[in-house]
């Protein structure tokens, strides 16, 4: 498309319905000329300046709630992503040869999200057909009293639905709220493990109502090794929560006593399939031999665990890789490889959250993690989680769960 030699700017001015772009600060920066024109302003009265500067709300009006319904539809669209058309709205406009003149519309918007190369939001799309005229003609267009009838039931059900709104995200706020003190409870402290210390950070979506099935889990095992994992478990709220701390301490256990970390994912994929809403989940199980410098690995569909060698050298752990739990139809053994490693080597597992952006190959998340990581070279378990966390994260915040274990080896 972009080297179609198509002239995209002329398109979006020729776009026969109003169109503005914002940026997610709400700040106009185009708009084309059908917009200006149904707005009654000039370019200069309107790009690069706040939306609500240009079109405030009607002081003279108690019960204007234009503004703020446009406003929680734009900032809900920057935060998640997601398209959304809004119920009609009236929204007086004050008129620019006559100040303190305000002029009743009805207007009928749908807000879009412009996603940027990083796939975070970068603008927003504004698009709004005015309908005045047709609510004048449906209501008679000298008034009346159907006018005002009409206009009541418009204010009614625009505040039915906001009050709506608002209980679905109090609802939502509060399962969120659980189900984080859900994960917390479940997922264990940061001990002491072998010769070095592990870092864990778990960092829930910035922009989400609902936490996802993130986890990650450490034990000492006999002989002087480590075991380490991560998993996600698809889906969002307290059921993946739930599925997660069954997920978690089933592995935990397997890790235990199975011949290895491939028999433990073994047993994890037999027990989720006894478990509802486990389907699809990935998991990485690593298994360290302090004294041998050598670790062992199985993963189930999960993004590879980094090997930070002590010479700033970077290895992916993908040589054990096997579909999610529950994707074969039957039963299969998982696949296990190991490597060798120098003492000082800093292992790296994390979920997909840390590496993946809208409309980007994961490859490009796996370098950005590689560069980091040997950019900043062996370092103390809590300072290269904290720094893998300040570089990899968008400046917008992350919209998915991340779970990150540093180990230094």
């Amino acid at each position: 498309m972009r080297d179609s030699g198509t002239d995209y700017g002329a398109v979006f001015q020729a776009l026969p319905g109003p169109v503005a772009l914002l940026t997610t600060d709400l700040v106009y920066v185009d708009t084309n000329e059908a917009f200006l024109q149904m707005s009654g302003r000039t370019r200069d009265q309107v790009v690069g300046r706040y939306l609500f500067d240009v079109f405030p709300n009607n002081p003279n009006d108690p019960t204007a709630t234009g503004m703020r319904n446009l406003e929680a539809s734009l900032r809900r669209v920057a935060a998640t992503g997601k398209r959304d058309t809004m119920a009609l709205q009236r929204y007086d406009v004050e008129r620019p040869d006559r100040p303190g003149e305000w002029e009743e519309r009805y207007w009928s918007p749908v807000n879009a999200p412009v996603f940027g190369p990083d796939g975070r939001v970068a603008l927003l799309l504004h698009r709004v057909e005015e309908v005045t005229e047709l609510i004048r003609a449906r209501s008679g267009r000298n008034g009346g009293d159907r006018a005002r009838v009409l206009e009541a039931d418009l204010y009614t059900r625009a505040r039915e639905l906001q009050e709506v709104n608002e209980r679905l995200r109090h609802a939502h706020a509060r399962e969120r709220e659980v189900a984080l003190s859900l994960q917390a409870a479940m997922l264990p402290a940061p001990v002491p493990v072998g010769r070095g210390r592990a870092a864990v950070r778990y960092r829930p979506a910035g922009g989400a109502l609902n936490v996802c099935g993130d986890w990650y889990d450490l034990a000492e095992l006999p002989g002087n090794r480590i075991a380490v994992a991560v998993g996600d478990v698809v889906g969002h709220g307290l059921a993946a929560a739930g599925v997660m701390g069954q997920l978690r301490s089933a592995l935990s256990a397997a890790v235990r006593v199975a011949d290895g970390p491939a028999a433990a994912l073994d047993a994890l994929g037999l027990y989720a399939r006894s478990v509802d809403g486990a389907e699809s989940t990935t998991a990485v199980q690593v298994v360290v031999d302090c004294d041998g410098h050598s670790l062992s690995y199985s993963s189930a569909g999960h993004p590879p665990p980094a090997l930070l060698h002590t010479d700033g050298t970077v290895a992916f752990l993908d040589q054990a890789t096997d579909p999610p739990l529950g994707a074969r139809p039957e039963h299969t053994a998982r696949p296990q490889a190991g490597t060798a490693f120098t003492e000082g080597a800093t292992l790296v597992l994390y979920t997909d959250g840390l590496i993946e952006r809208r409309r980007e190959d994961i490859d490009t998340g796996l370098r950005r993690l590689a560069d980091c990581l040997a950019h900043h070279g062996p370092a103390d378990a809590d300072t290269l989680a904290d720094t893998v966390l300040a570089e990899l994260i968008p400046p917008g915040g992350n919209t998915d769960d991340i779970a990150l274990v540093v180990v230094r080896l």
